[in-house]
């Protein structure tokens, strides 16, 4: 599972900069159950968010994952991935 694989690496860049920025995970897929599952197996601290669904998907334009989005504080978008993420190119773009 891409998230299980993924998750360990978002949880120290998330605590890494936090008072920084706000990391948000989507869930989507499988239930809400093995979603708190997953929220407990990987001792994430980030927020996680649950849809059933995949509006979400389609309003953020999402095709599969993983994928990231970085907000500016007004909810603007200021880069989008699809695949691994590389922390430099966000920080970059925060720091811009």
């Amino acid at each position: 599972m891409i998230c299980r694989a993924e998750s360990p690496g978002v949880e120290r860049f998330a605590r890494a900069h936090e008072g920084q920025l706000r990391v948000i995970g989507l869930g989507t897929q499988d239930d809400l159950e093995l979603a708190r599952d997953f929220v407990a197996y990987g001792g994430i601290t980030f927020t996680m968010l649950w849809d059933e669904s995949f509006e979400s998907w389609i309003q953020l334009g999402i095709r599969s994952q993983p994928a990231a989005i970085l907000f500016d504080a007004d909810g603007t978008p200021l880069g989008s991935w699809n695949g691994i993420v590389d922390e430099d190119e966000i920080i970059d773009l925060i720091e811009a």
